[in-house]
């Protein structure tokens, strides 16, 4: 039973960051690879794909960094970009740790020594992030030192820019597109394999990544069918945990008040025997209290005697 409603889970539930999944996906491809770099840098009129190397960080390891895309133009550039539906100015950190191990493994292709007195050579980086999600504001530029030290000048800084839109028709416009038509079709037919159908349908129709849907239709509902919806499964686990601590929280005060009837029951046993002038070693036997509790109990009726 628990293996089929895993499968009917796996068959119906769509990852929610399956859109920046398609983004990797989509400039793998060369093609649009260069179609992005453009978008970037409509002045480089004779770049190729020839001159673009993708070198975005693979998640090897379960603990290693990945980001979504990297890729080197020539030596001239080493261009990160990261695609967020969910604001978060941590990303300026993420990709800083993107840029250095890129760094690092450029200088490793290379063959640069780092401790020579010779400068080596690098390209210039350039951090962008595409956000496809809701917020009013929306600065041009997103820096370390003003998001983290309040504008403070410090040894480093990093600096991202910040894309929306894109103009109207390139390739990032085309993916923000398919981004909110993903977003619209996931509100009215939730999650689901319609979903993912209608918004490859609907992009077809508008002329929206159309190449690379009517060539990959079948991989993109795949990777839209397969990645497991994590920010789901950790709210299902998050309910789980807290309807168990819900539980053993009851449990507790359930036993703590039992205990605590319990011990007025005890302390209105051993009363009774004070006053009865019990030995001490009976009240301790029937009362199951402490010689010193029942001590301060007598001191207690003493002194309500006088």
């Amino acid at each position: 039973m628990t293996e089929n409603k895993d499968k009917i889970l796996k068959d119906k539930i769509m990852k929610r960051t399956i859109k920046d999944s398609v983004f990797t996906n989509l400039f793998q491809d060369k093609k649009y690879l260069l179609q992005l770099y453009k978008a970037l840098h409509p002045e480089d009129i004779g770049v190729t794909e020839n001159d673009l190397s993708n070198i975005t960080i693979k998640n090897i390891l379960t603990d290693s960094i990945y980001n979504d895309l990297g890729f080197a133009v020539g030596n001239k550039y080493i261009i990160m970009v990261e695609c967020q539906s969910t604001w978060t100015m941590n990303i300026i950190i993420r990709v800083l740790m993107y840029l250095v191990q890129s760094w690092i493994d450029y200088f490793e292709r290379t063959n640069q020594n780092l401790y020579k007195s010779k400068s080596v050579n690098m390209p210039v980086p350039e951090l962008y992030v595409i956000y496809t999600g809701e917020r009013t504001a929306k600065p041009s530029q997103i820096s370390l030192s003003k998001e983290f030290f309040g504008g403070k000048k410090c040894c480093i800084e990093v600096k991202v820019k910040m894309i929306y839109d894109g103009k109207k028709g390139n390739i990032i416009n085309q993916y923000v597109t398919f981004t909110k038509v993903c977003n619209e079709q996931m509100a009215l037919h939730g999650r689901t394999r319609e979903a993912i159908l209608e918004t490859i349908r609907i992009c077809k129709n508008k002329n929206v990544l159309k190449e690379y849907l009517e060539n990959r239709e079948r991989e993109v509902v795949d990777i839209m069918m397969t990645l497991y919806d994590e920010e789901e499964i950790m709210r299902s686990y998050v309910r789980s945990e807290v309807q168990e601590a819900v539980q053993e929280a009851v449990q507790e005060a359930v036993q703590e008040a039992v205990q605590e009837t319990q011990q007025d029951e005890r302390m209105d046993t051993a009363r009774e025997m004070i006053k009865d002038n019990e030995p001490i070693e009976k009240i301790m036997k029937y009362s199951r209290l402490s010689r010193e509790t029942i001590l301060k109990l007598q001191e207690q009726e003493e002194m309500q005697s006088v």
